[in-house]
């Protein structure tokens, strides 16, 4: 009991002799009409950081400041899914607000991953891509919401055939391309895939029909119907 009551002693001592040291800081700061802090930048202020009057250590954040005129996106993807971005890539923002679909460029892609939970409460590992506004816009703010499209191939006149469309032959993909009313699997040779479509490298022609959904029990030569 005697060493707690010694160390409690202690610590009031203690306060005692913090109080009186900022007493003497606000006495000596009395008399001064203010300190004038000078922003590095241009700007606006974005957010108070520090909102009530206090003694703070040198270096201490204050406010952050920003210019709406100088608007960077960052958008952050999959690590698996970053290791095909390269900056100058086009890019398409979405749901930001405007009617319009804004342009892109990316700017860099950073080198190191952070640990994300997805909204399915899984641990993801994304990488940031900072992106620049080709396009004029206001509105957009710190902090606001977007969805972006990074192209990361294009071409004129792909054939393509969508990906529900295919499935794996003896030799490879394959689809059943319909002829006369029956359906005949045709190896196809597949380039580029996205969510939805896949590029079709040979096996098929411009025109060329095929069952977007087929079903286990579809067999080469059954007869098909197709809907409109």
């Amino acid at each position: 009991m005697r060493s707690e009551l010694g160390a409690a002693a202690s610590r009031v001592e203690s306060a005692g002799y913090d109080m009186k040291a900022l007493q003497a800081v606000l006495e000596s700061d009395s008399s001064r009409s203010g300190f004038g802090v000078v922003a590095p930048e241009s700007g606006v202020v974005l957010r108070v950081l520090e909102t009530s009057e206090r003694v703070v250590a040198a270096g201490t954040p204050l406010v952050e400041i920003g210019n709406p005129a100088d608007v960077e996106l960052v958008v952050d993807v999959l690590s698996s899914d970053a290791v095909g971005v390269l900056p100058g890539m086009r890019v398409e923002i979405m749901d930001w607000g405007g009617d319009m679909v804004l342009a892109g460029i990316v700017r860099r892609v950073e080198p190191a991953a952070f640990t994300k939970v997805s909204a399915l409460g899984i641990e993801e590992k994304r990488v940031n891509v900072i992106i620049d506004l080709r396009d004029d816009v206001t509105g957009l703010g710190d902090n606001y919401r977007v969805q972006a499209r990074i192209i990361l191939w294009e071409g004129d006149n792909v054939l393509q055939v969508p990906v529900s469309s295919l499935f794996r032959g003896n030799d490879g993909w394959a689809v059943f391309r319909v002829r006369d009313g029956r359906a005949h699997v045709t190896p196809v040779d597949i380039g580029r895939r996205g969510t939805y479509y896949a590029e079709v490298a040979g096996g098929l022609s411009e025109g060329d029909q095929v069952v977007v959904h087929p079903t286990n029990d579809l067999q080469d030569g059954m007869r098909v119907r197709g809907e409109r």
